[in-house]
């Protein structure tokens, strides 16, 4: 009885339609017509082999597994005839028996129950074997050179095709990173743009009836500077102009200037100062890793993994293994930015 349920015209012919849309660019109309149309021949005659084959007994699944292996190899290795230089008039001899080299192997291997990655490692052998021995056929006719051989048996679509994917998929992962970086600065500047702001509100709120801002900025230099020397402090006041300077010389002079100034504004004020002072600290791994340590060891597990809770997975396994002491591949930059909003989330 024919299998069941396994429609291995319907099946050829998608097949071929796939084919078409991955033919190398680069190929002449005829050489992707020769590609499309070996495919869709031998996947349309091992199904019908499979499908009327009463003694078998496959089911639906394992009829388009074999078929489709067929499809596949016919597929890589027309590419690489084509490749190759060898003349079209000797592709189709070899390509029959690689198709007939595949559809016995494969069978076997379902009817034996051979795991599929040892069944896929079979066949890919057995393929290697045909089209190598066919070329070298060629050779000892005269047909072709050494020189052609050569170039016949180093061709290898499949491996190209795996290398192009594995490259795509790296130019993902890279565009991704590029991604996150670009996201985490722009949440870093939000973040950053909201502190200054909540700064300046509170202080507004918060400062003494008829005092400027920048009169409390004087007022806190001068609290700073009431403990350094006579020698610093006229360097300092030289680099303002007269009527600030004056103005700082006064406020040093008050015996109660710290009851006219809040004390979290005066933190305010020197934070503000301190942002606009430079800082040159250089971002290592040793030092991103050196300040997430010092914050672990301050802070609960779970409230940095709820902190983060949102984040892309990346940042998550960059900081669960930073717990280790280990730094993951995430980009120094991107680390530097986590390392800083994790600190100052908490």
């Amino acid at each position: 009885m024919p299998i069941e349920g396994f429609d291995y015209k319907g099946f050829a012919a998608s097949m071929a339609e796939q084919a078409k849309e991955l033919v190398p660019k680069d190929l002449q109309d005829r050489e992707k017509e020769y590609i499309v149309k070996t495919l869709g021949n031998f996947t349309l005659l091992a199904g019908e082999a499979l499908y009327n084959d009463t003694q078998l007994n496959l089911t639906p699944e394992q009829a388009v597994f074999i078929t489709q292996i067929i499809a596949e190899w016919s597929f890589h290795k027309s590419i690489d005839l084509i490749h190759s230089g060898i003349l079209p008039q000797y592709w189709d001899s070899i390509m029959q028996k690689i198709a007939f080299t595949i559809f016995e192997v494969a069978k076997q291997a379902v009817i034996r129950k051979i795991p599929q990655d040892q069944l896929l490692q079979a066949v890919e052998h057995h393929v290697i074997k045909v089209y190598k021995s066919s070329i070298e056929e060629l050779e000892k006719k005269g047909i072709i050179d050494e020189e052609i051989k050569n170039r016949a048996e180093s061709q290898s679509n499949i491996d190209a095709m795996a290398k192009q994917a594995q490259e795509e998929q790296m130019r993902q992962k890279q565009a991704a990173a590029e991604q996150a970086e670009k996201n985490l600065e722009e949440a870093e500047k939000r973040r950053a743009e909201k502190r200054k702001q909540r700064s300046i509100e509170k202080q507004k709120a918060s400062m003494p009836q008829g005092i400027t801002n920048k009169q409390m900025k004087l007022m806190t230099l001068a609290l700073v500077l009431k403990i350094l020397s006579q020698d610093k402090v006229t360097t300092i006041l030289n680099k303002f102009d007269s009527n600030d300077s004056l103005a700082i010389s006064q406020y040093m002079n008050m015996a109660d200037l710290e009851s006219h100034i809040d004390g979290d504004l005066i933190s305010g004020c020197l934070k503000e100062m301190k942002d606009f002072l430079p800082v040159k600290r250089k971002l290592t791994k040793e030092n991103v890793l050196g300040d997430l340590l010092r914050i672990y060891r301050s802070t609960p597990r779970e409230k940095i993994e709820k902190i983060v809770k949102n984040e892309r997975p990346l940042v998550k396994r960059f900081l669960a293994q930073a717990y280790d002491g280990e730094y993951s591949d995430l980009p120094l930059r991107v680390a530097g930015i986590v390392a800083q909003y994790v600190e100052d989330s908490i």
